[in-house]
């Protein structure tokens, strides 16, 4: 089959969506279909294109099979809402372009979670006259509503709202992420038959060894493997609500230190504040390899997932579990829902109540307390996420869906 697929994101870019689309286009392309990606310049959280590209009207290359061509946005780091709309509008305009001169695909697959992306998958698989598949890894505009960017009643979020619908009605086959979005689609009149669940995974080809020693790690970071080390990895934005490990920070009793490891919107904003309330026992990090996290993952303790006490967020399965729990580390879950249930149902990690300081010590201290569990939940969410979560699996459960229904 002949597919092509819009995404605002892709690698060398390291957010979940880019992963996420690479592990199931690798997949695809290695199982014998063709596959072109439609996707901008990295520069993906900082607004900054990666060393090795150049914000052009068109580029191309060809990795793992897949052919990944990419054209010109108006980049814009990840915060100012104005400058990101722009931001996702150019993307939609080039993409549609780029997508008419290229050549008849049996599916256009176009991913949100914004859905300036859809519209175009959406514009193109009209002219092109091939189905069109929508993937819905965030609900949108709900979650832009949810951090408090913009208000419900705001003109455009209505408008949003409208587009939205439309696109799932228009939509050959929709991809959700989690059990609460298809109920949600079901909810707003969307055919049950046309949805399929497709989770967030983890591809167990991504382990390698270290190629740093723990001495090596110690020095460079400022480390030291003694200490219980408490790490958050990924984009730092509002939805994480992290101020609530500076509050923790604040009140731990033990040699704890927090690893902020990514970039976003918010970092700035709680990096001013850890030196301003002169927090020692935080460290920022940058984003970093998939390689050197694995190299940092040998002297982290457990891993905190956690997003702001909002309904939306019980629906949001982060994909960030499934990397903790493949990595043998246990999670602190900061997230009710669907994710709580995972983590429950696996073993692998201790809950704590959203934006709540005291829940996140008291989770901290249950580990110190009983450090044979860090080992015990690392290995069960080893096993579970190899059993369950396996993205080879998964990836192709997606696609033969699409065949089918296509």
């Amino acid at each position: 089959m002949k597919i092509l697929f819009i995404t605002d994101n892709f690698p060398p870019e390291r957010n979940a969506p880019a992963k996420r689309t690479f592990e199931h286009t690798k997949q695809w392309a290695k199982t014998g279909h063709d596959v072109t990606i439609i996707t901008g310049a990295p520069n993906f959280p900082k607004g900054k294109v990666f060393n090795g590209y150049r914000n052009k009207i068109y580029q191309s290359e060809i990795k793992d099979r897949i052919l990944i061509k990419r054209v010109w946005t108006f980049i814009a780091p990840n915060k100012g809402f104005a400058l990101r709309i722009i931001d996702y509008i150019s993307f939609m305009i080039s993409s549609i372009v780029c997508g008419l001169f290229t050549k008849k695909h049996d599916i256009v697959i176009a991913t949100s979670p914004q859905f300036f992306s859809a519209i175009s998958g959406y514009f193109i698989s009209i002219f092109k006259r091939s189905a069109f598949i929508l993937e819905i890894r965030d609900l949108w505009p709900e979650s832009i509503v949810t951090v408090g960017a913009m208000k419900k009643t705001n003109f455009i979020v209505k408008i949003l709202y409208k587009i939205a619908l439309f696109l799932y009605k228009k939509a050959k086959v929709i991809v959700c992420v989690t059990e609460s979005f298809r109920e949600d689609l079901i909810d707003k009149g969307v055919d049950p038959n046309k949805i399929i669940v497709i989770k967030n995974g983890f591809d167990i080809n991504n382990i390698s060894k270290p190629t740093k020693s723990v001495s090596m790690i110690e020095s460079e970071y400022g480390l030291n493997k003694d200490s219980f080390i408490v790490s958050f990895i990924g984009t730092i934005g509002m939805a994480h609500g992290l101020n609530v490990i500076l509050e923790s920070a604040k009140n731990t009793k033990n040699d704890v230190v927090f690893l902020i490891i990514g970039d976003g919107a918010e970092k700035e904003s709680l990096a001013n504040k850890v030196k301003n309330q002169k927090i020692r026992n935080i460290k920022f990090i940058s984003s970093i390899s998939w390689q050197e996290i694995i190299n940092l993952n040998q002297i982290i303790s457990v891993n905190l997932v956690h997003l702001i006490k909002n309904p939306l967020f019980k629906k949001v399965i982060p994909s960030k579990i499934f990397e903790s729990m493949g990595l043998k580390k246990p999670i602190i879950m900061g997230v009710l829902g669907e994710s709580h249930d995972i983590i429950l149902k696996a073993k692998c990690g201790i809950s704590m109540v959203p934006e709540d300081a005291k829940s996140l010590n008291d989770s901290i201290q249950k580990f110190i307390n009983n450090p044979e569990l860090i080992e015990e939940m690392g290995m069960n969410g080893y096993k579970f996420v190899i059993n369950n979560y396996n993205r080879v699996h998964l990836s192709n459960e997606m696609i033969e869906f699409i065949s089918i229904k296509s």
